[in-house]
């Protein structure tokens, strides 16, 4: 038992191996997981992977690519539209609400509706871009892979994006160039083409492709190449406008025609071969013909001011800001009328060619009922001379000032009636220095009509001093004029206009005036509307009464005696009633026109600036000896009005009060001196302010031959009052130079008078 036992043991470790020298056994190979290099095989195929490695490898591949894709599609959302893709040009119009003034735009871009466009405009687009747009899911493998083959040969890169792909980079998610970019891309294409149909696509990216000459979409296209609305493009032209679609700028007719052409023959070639046209539809095309590419900048021309304008005014008053005016696709009605804007131009145009360069002119109408400006002239060209004469540039007022202080009078009861002396040089209260007239005449005591309409220094001095200049100066704020006006200050000298307003203030004063003392902000936006056609912003034209219609009526009254009689005697061709001051500075750095009829209000001034900034003295020029407000700011003043108000109704001004008892004031001086003909002084009246005296013109208008002397003493009033205005014989439409000196022209016989001491 025992040695069978042993026996079968024996064998039975012989069963399970071999027994190894010395009486160990070898044990037995483990099988590898991973036979690599393959065992058993050649020296070169045991390197080389088997079929099943390389199939369960790429089905590994495969299945984590789709998982990824997948993963990727599941959790990729359509974002909101890119502000590229929804980013509109702003145009900006006239009052008239179609006469374009400009735009402004970050893209030159303007929506259409497609079912507005041709067919043949879409089909020329999917021809030329993607001839399978119609078939693929929103990428195209056959594409992709052909533009990678083509690539790796060396030829010119191509891209291979369906239109779609392009729709999707330009729509949402703007220009992607890296792998990760170009696959959220195709994620997206997949999605849109899913949730959008071909044509809303095709729409969409109609409407923000880039087609050169900075124009965005189809619309702004067919503008900048043809000078049409997309919705007369003919098929000629949309397969121009789709062969240039991949490098406009390059292939621009105006720039490469040869390649340009190239690109429309394949355009139309591929529209046969895909059924969009026939052979002999194609046959009938001839190349179309483009308009000149004119490069303007936004603001050049004297227009660029009052774009300035409207983009300022958006941002303070309707709350737009600098970003929403380039890209919100706003449309902006001004208040600007074109007719009347281009006459403000022409009349600037017509200063003789010897004008100055340095010599500047702001034109500024506004309409009295509402505030609206009208007309605004603010220089030649913004692009080069940014700063506008009409808004930002002051000049010393002049006598425009005068009337301040005489509706300052009127309030405190004073009426027109009232006599001063006027003789000169005259010591005033308040004056350190005497106080000259502009023609050193001696008018004897005369009313406040008179002293208005001859501009009187010294007479208008005494009653600044009765008055209070205190009063004065508040008369121009109600009227206007901003309290920190440079120069405005509650002093005796501030009847003379040492204070220098911008032309727009001194227009909304005026505007008061010719409102009858409702005084309303100057505004040159009238309306705006969204993208959609709401209305998001109206100005606002209420006024505030400042100054009592009797008032006004009575202001107006003096001031018309200026036109009629006085200074201001160039308006009167006008030939409607109209009231204004003229206005020179001293020493002759600043000339104006300020006047005004029932339904408008205009200032012109003109001034010149130094090499260093600063008011020098006005060059003369052309037919004057020298530069006055009653010589080319009233002739400019006169022409300009005659043209805005070629259509508009003549009116009336209110009637005045009945006139009250001229009275004498009894603290100025009442005895005049002999009359002389001895020469006049040239002496600067002195205030605590630089005096703006006004220049020499005669007391009578348009003589032939002005006196020598100066009249007689006036006879002072009696009991009964006086209201018979002083008549003078009629001038003739434009008064000949020679025969007047409102310009500052000499007459022969006359003594010679300070420069820049021309009107009254």
């Amino acid at each position: 038992m025992a040695a069978r036992k042993q026996t079968g043991r024996g064998t039975g470790a012989q069963g399970r191996g071999r027994a190894a020298p010395g009486g160990t056994r070898k044990p037995q190979a483990k099988k590898r997981r991973f036979d690599y290099p393959r065992a058993g095989k050649g020296p070169i195929h045991r390197w080389l992977p088997s079929w099943r490695v390389v199939l369960g490898t790429a089905l590994t591949g495969i299945a984590v690519v789709v998982g990824i894709f997948a993963a990727a599609y599941l959790t990729t959302d359509i974002p909101e539209p890119g502000d590229f893709a929804q980013a509109q040009g702003t145009h900006v119009y006239f009052a008239d609400d179609e006469t374009e003034m400009g735009s402004f735009a970050e893209y030159n871009r303007e929506i259409v509706d497609f079912d507005t466009l041709p067919e043949h405009v879409g089909h020329a687009v999917v021809a030329s871009e993607d001839r399978r747009f119609y078939e693929n899911v929103g990428v195209d493998p056959i594409a992709i892979g052909r533009a990678l083959w083509n690539n790796l040969r060396g030829n010119p890169v191509q891209g291979g994006s369906t239109l779609t792909q392009q729709y999707v980079e330009r729509y949402y998610l703007g220009t992607t160039t890296d792998y990760v970019g170009k696959f959220r891309e195709a994620i997206l294409a997949l999605k849109i083409d899913r949730e959008l149909t071909k044509d809303e696509i095709l729409a969409d990216y109609l409407n923000t492709i880039y087609f050169g000459r900075n124009a965005y979409g189809i619309e702004t296209a067919a503008q900048a190449y043809f000078g049409k609305p997309a919705a007369e493009l003919t098929l000629s032209e949309s397969a121009m406008l789709a062969g240039i679609i991949p490098s406009p700028n390059s292939w621009d007719p105006e720039n490469n025609p040869e390649r340009a052409q190239e690109r429309w023959e394949r355009t139309l070639d591929f529209m046969v071969s895909d059924g969009w046209i026939t052979e002999a539809e194609a046959a009938e095309q001839t190349f179309p013909e483009t308009i000149p590419h004119v490069r303007s900048d936004t603001y050049a021309g004297p227009t660029g001011y009052l774009l300035d304008m409207v983009r300022k005014e958006l941002v303070a008053k309707a709350g737009i800001t600098e970003e929403q005016i380039d890209t919100l696709g706003l449309r902006i009605t001004t208040t600007i009328d074109p007719d009347a804007q281009q006459a403000a131009v022409d009349v600037v145009d017509a200063l003789p060619e010897d004008r100055p360069e340095n010599n500047r002119v702001a034109l500024v109408s506004v309409d009295p009922g509402s505030g609206a400006v009208v007309a605004l002239y603010g220089g030649p060209d913004f692009v080069s001379q940014s700063r506008n004469a009409a808004t930002q540039d002051v000049a010393q007022a002049g006598s425009t000032f005068k009337p301040f202080t005489l509706v300052a009078a009127l309030q405190e009861g004073i009426p027109l009636s009232t006599r001063y002396p006027s003789y000169t040089p005259m010591e005033i209260e308040g004056f350190d220095r005497p106080v000259n007239n502009y023609d050193s005449f001696n008018r004897g005591t005369i009313d406040l009509v008179e002293a208005t309409e001859q501009s009187v220094n010294t007479t208008y001095a005494l009653l600044n001093v009765e008055v209070g200049p205190e009063k004065s100066v508040q008369a121009a704020v109600d009227a206007g004029l901003p309290e920190d006006t440079a120069g405005l200050a509650p002093v005796p000298s501030n009847v003379l206009g040492p204070a220098s307003p911008h032309p727009i203030d001194m227009a909304r004063a005026y505007a008061t005036f010719a409102a009858q003392g409702v005084r309303h902000e100057p505004h040159i936006v009238a309306e705006v509307r969204d993208a959609e056609g709401n209305t998001i912003f109206t100005a606002d034209e209420s006024g505030d009464e400042v100054f009592e219609p009797d008032v006004m009526a009575e202001a107006t009254y003096a001031m018309t005696k200026v036109i009629e009689e006085g200074t201001g005697v160039r308006a009167r061709s006008l030939d409607r009633p109209a009231a204004g001051k003229t206005g020179t500075s001293n020493e002759g750095r600043s000339a104006w026109f300020a006047g005004y009829v029932p339904q408008l209000a205009t200032v012109v001034a003109m001034y010149q600036v130094g090499e260093d900034g600063t008011e020098e003295s006005l060059t003369p020029f052309g037919e004057y000896a020298s530069i006055t407000g009653s010589t080319y700011p009233t002739t400019m003043w006169r022409d300009f009005m005659a043209a805005a108000l070629e259509d508009v109704p003549i009116e009336d001004f209110p009637s005045r009060p009945a006139p009250t008892t001229p009275t004498f004031t009894p603290d100025a001086p009442t005895s005049d001196p002999e009359p002389t003909t001895e020469e006049p002084t040239t002496e600067e009246p002195t205030t605590e302010e630089p005096t703006t005296q006004e220049p020499t013109s005669p007391p009578a208008p348009e003589p032939t031959e002005e006196p020598t002397t100066p009249p007689e003493p006036t006879q002072e009033p009696t009991d009964e009052p006086t209201v018979e205005e002083p008549t003078a014989p009629e001038p003739p439409e434009d008064p000949p130079p020679g025969d007047e000196d409102r310009g500052g022209r000499l007459l022969p016989g006359l003594p010679d008078r300070p420069p820049g001491r021309d009107e009254t």
